[in-house]
């Protein structure tokens, strides 16, 4: 009896390493797997990462190029010599500088309006910097509007005569401050 127990526990041993050994390798393959699909992932990402530095590495290019157009037009006399003259209105001595209020009553088709397609007139007209500020001053030195005056004089939370706020208390008097009928 002795070979044959011998032979029922090498065929027992046999048979129980089989799964072990077969959920050992599955898990190896898996984990190899799991490992190359992150290798995988990482190089993607390195990848995109790559391409998006070529493009910004591009875009900079081509913006140093147009900044070095620039400086080579400021150096030359020619370009200062009409930036001055159309930005700021600059002229030469012994020149007379017209300057047409309304181009669009002469040429008969506004300037700006028709050419971006809207003729709007809440738009606001982009002005030189020095009309800017000399249309701030004017803004800033005219007088508040009545309504303004009216809003700050009475506020809503200062209520009316019989203090029961400022709803009711505008209700009793009209705009020319006679009492309600």
């Amino acid at each position: 009896m002795s070979k044959s127990t011998r032979a029922a526990r090498t065929s027992s041993s046999r048979r129980g390493s089989g799964p072990v050994a077969f959920f050992i390798a599955l898990f190896i393959v898996a984990l190899g797997s799991i490992q190359l699909v992150s290798t995988f992932h990482s190089y993607a990402l390195n990848l995109a990462e790559l391409n998006g530095l070529k493009r910004q590495e591009s875009a900079l290019i081509a913006k140093k190029q147009d900044l070095e157009n620039d400086i080579a037009r400021w150096n030359d006399k020619a370009y200062i010599t009409a930036q001055a003259r159309e930005r700021l209105g600059f002229v030469f001595p012994g020149e007379q500088a017209i300057r047409v209020e309304h181009p669009e009553a002469v040429t008969g088709n506004p300037k700006d309006a028709e050419a971006n397609g809207s003729s709007s007139e809440g738009e606001h007209k982009a002005l030189p910097w020095y009309g800017e500020l000399s249309y701030a001053f004017k803004q800033a030195d005219a007088p508040l509007p009545k309504s303004a005056k009216d809003q700050g004089a009475k506020s809503p939370a200062s209520g009316g005569a019989d203090g029961a706020g400022g709803a009711q208390g505008n209700d009793a008097t009209s705009n020319d401050g006679t009492a309600g009928k």
